[in-house]
């Protein structure tokens, strides 16, 4: 029994880590069109983002629990759940540091998905994962959601051009004054999304465990964990990805940054209420290209585009592909 216990205590550990590498790792799409448009020093804009993740995450409670029982079976409790969900986590936070590093802005949501699906498949086999789930509450609404955000990004930009055809190049400060509010508004909506996977998973661990039931509501303890963890992870910032999203895809104006921001939270804000767990990173990207494009097409650089949409295709198998080699690893030494 002490046994079980310590590996839930680990299982926690390395769920918040994971939910702290998603805070730096993602930090990007809060901030990054704020501070490339120099709307927020860089230490506004992360203070932003701290408090407004944190507050976020308290929001809404759907996409915790499609994480907690709606992609996977695990058929097991105690020690080998926990095992299932830790193996889950690390082939995660291996592909997150891997694409952190390169200054890919992939999805942490894919990832900790792909991993899910990765260890289920390999321990279980194909009855471990519930297709429909995956198909209708990731993949479909993973195409969707940064069409979507593009859709709209371009839309209202294309709107604000109209509005202000006659205005002065002053009006670019008044667009860095209301980046304030936008890119506070997409930290928020940050928050709903991403702390809430966190929240899924420890609560599966606690099932696992037998303290808690699958019908239960989020422990307000589980909450505020991951709150804490997402925020630390942002203050950490990750500026490599802050560079690609804030300036690589295309060079934004206060205008466009504005539009890209309002875009991505609506987008990120609906999904959450759906209980969908959508990658906030192909959201804002989305939107970014569609706020740029809407000056010129060649104002966005493709190119950088299709390398991002590479780490998006690739994310989930391949974070599924790390989590099976961990699980067959730890099987091999009779871990798992």
């Amino acid at each position: 029994m002490v046994e079980i216990h310590w590996l839930l205590i680990a299982v926690i550990v390395i769920a918040l880590a994971f939910d702290f590498v998603n805070g730096f790792h993602d930090a990007a799409n809060a901030i990054a069109t704020a501070i490339s448009t120099r709307a927020l020093s860089t230490y506004t804009a992360v203070t932003l983002a701290v408090v407004l993740n944190f507050l976020g995450a308290f929001m809404f409670t759907g996409v915790a629990k499609t994480i907690t029982s709606g992609l996977v079976r695990i058929d097991s409790s105690g020690h080998e759940g926990q095992i299932f969900i830790m193996i889950a986590l690390l082939g995660a936070i291996l592909w997150n540091i891997i694409t952190w590093y390169f200054g890919l802005p992939s999805s942490s949501s894919h990832a900790l998905i792909g991993g899910m699906v990765g260890v289920a498949l390999a321990k279980i086999g194909f009855d471990g994962v519930i297709w429909s789930g995956v198909i209708n509450r990731v993949v479909i609404p993973g195409l969707i959601s940064p069409a979507l955000g593009l859709v709209i990004g371009f839309t209202l930009m294309v709107i604000v051009y109209w509005l202000l055809r006659k205005a002065t190049p002053s009006v670019n400060r008044k667009f860095q004054i209301g980046q304030i509010f936008s890119c506070s508004f997409l930290a928020f909506a940050q928050g709903t999304n991403d702390a809430q996977k966190v929240m899924g998973i420890i609560t599966m661990a606690l099932i696992a465990e037998g303290l808690r039931q699958p019908e239960d509501d989020i422990h307000w303890l589980v909450k505020t964990g991951c709150a804490l963890a997402i925020a630390a992870g942002t203050s950490a910032g990750g500026w490599r990805i802050i560079k690609t999203m804030g300036s690589k895809v295309v060079r934004l104006q206060p205008a466009n940054g504005f539009v890209a921001e309002i875009s991505s939270a609506t987008v990120l804000l609906s999904t959450a209420a759906l209980g969908m767990p959508v990658s906030t990173t192909h959201v804002v990207t989305g939107a970014i290209m569609g706020a740029g494009a809407a000056k010129r097409i060649s104002a966005v650089r493709w190119g950088v585009g299709r390398s991002i949409a590479m780490a998006w295709i690739f994310t989930l198998p391949a974070a599924a592909l790390m989590s099976a080699a961990i699980y067959f690893i730890l099987h091999l030494i009779n871990i798992a």
